[in-house]
């Protein structure tokens, strides 16, 4: 009889924690759009992440922390395709660079709305600022500085322009949406014609 050979040890395979947390998050948000965010448990997100009740808890705390974690991801998401069109844009070109911007942050928020109305909710007027806002905010106005500091156009407030902006275009989308006018191309033209005016010289 021949010796048993010895079995090769099986090794623990150990995912970073932002691949987990990555996980996690990704099944919460399949989850609050196909069930609600109510409906959903932290058992149905183990579930669908595929990892034990403990693992979920090592990260967060509750479902809330969850959609806290969410609602960042989503923001950061929102602020990095806007970047990638700004970038794509000559650095020098300041009204092709908001225009960048505005096509980014219009087809960001078109594609994301669903996911968009979950993840924010609860937000009310009562909660003047958030940081998620200010992202986004800061991404503009640091746009619009650079363009004011090279003679792009005159603003008497670049911040207060962004807010103008931000708020201008999130109202025509939300008007779009609830009309069920998803095609991002018309918003941009018409965007790009009324928002535009503001940064003529």
């Amino acid at each position: 009889m021949k010796p048993e050979m010895p079995r090769a040890r099986r090794q623990r395979r150990v995912l970073p924690a932002e691949v987990r947390t990555g996980h996690l998050i990704a099944a919460a948000a399949e989850l609050f759009l196909s069930k609600g965010l109510d409906a959903t448990t932290v058992d149905d997100i183990v579930a669908r992440a595929g990892v034990a009740k403990g693992t979920f808890y090592h990260y967060f705390t509750t479902k809330a922390d969850v959609l806290l974690a969410l609602r960042a991801r989503f923001s950061q998401d929102f602020n990095s395709r806007a970047q990638a069109a700004i970038d794509a844009c000559a650095p020098d070109d300041h009204h092709a660079r908001f225009r960048a911007w505005l096509r980014g942050a219009v087809s960001a928020y078109v594609a994301n709305f669903r996911l968009h109305d979950v993840v924010f909710h609860d937000f009310t007027h009562d909660r003047r600022r958030s940081q998620e806002k200010d992202m986004v905010i800061d991404q503009l106005a640091a746009l619009l500085d650079a363009g004011q500091k090279a003679g792009a156009w005159n603003l008497p407030d670049t911040r207060a322009a962004a807010f103008i902006l931000f708020d201008g275009m999130h109202g025509v989308v939300d008007d779009a949406i609830a009309s069920a006018r998803l095609d991002p191309e018309p918003l941009c033209e018409i965007l790009e014609d009324m928002l535009g005016r503001m940064l003529i010289r």
